[in-house]
């Protein structure tokens, strides 16, 4: 997992631009506010499920490469499902994940 975007999403969370969790996420995409959904490797395979019924294809729902307890321990609280609710925080985060996925 890219260190990089970890310290980032901590950035976002202190700056406000988050919404952390299944709800406060959907609630974002279906308000128009959220600009890309990330989702950790540890999400399981019906929750990802509802996530996608429930946003309605309104925002990209990603995967990124870290367990619930380590985006946890970037952003201070226990979340599989966060919202960027920031277009150039979310231009950002997908920059560092293609440099994540090109290093490998």
């Amino acid at each position: 997992m890219n260190k990089q975007l970890l310290s980032l999403l901590g950035l976002m969370r202190r700056a406000g631009k988050l919404s952390l969790g299944f709800d406060a996420a959907a609630e974002s995409a279906e308000s128009g506010e959220s600009c890309m959904i990330l989702t950790t490797a540890d999400i399981s395979p019906k929750t990802l499920k509802e996530l996608n019924y429930k946003i309605n294809h309104k925002t990209d729902v990603v995967p990124i490469a870290c367990s619930q307890d380590e985006l946890g321990g970037a952003i201070g609280k226990s979340v599989k499902i966060i919202s960027i609710n920031d277009k150039g925080f979310a231009q950002k985060a997908k920059l560092l994940m293609e440099a994540d996925h090109g290093e490998e």
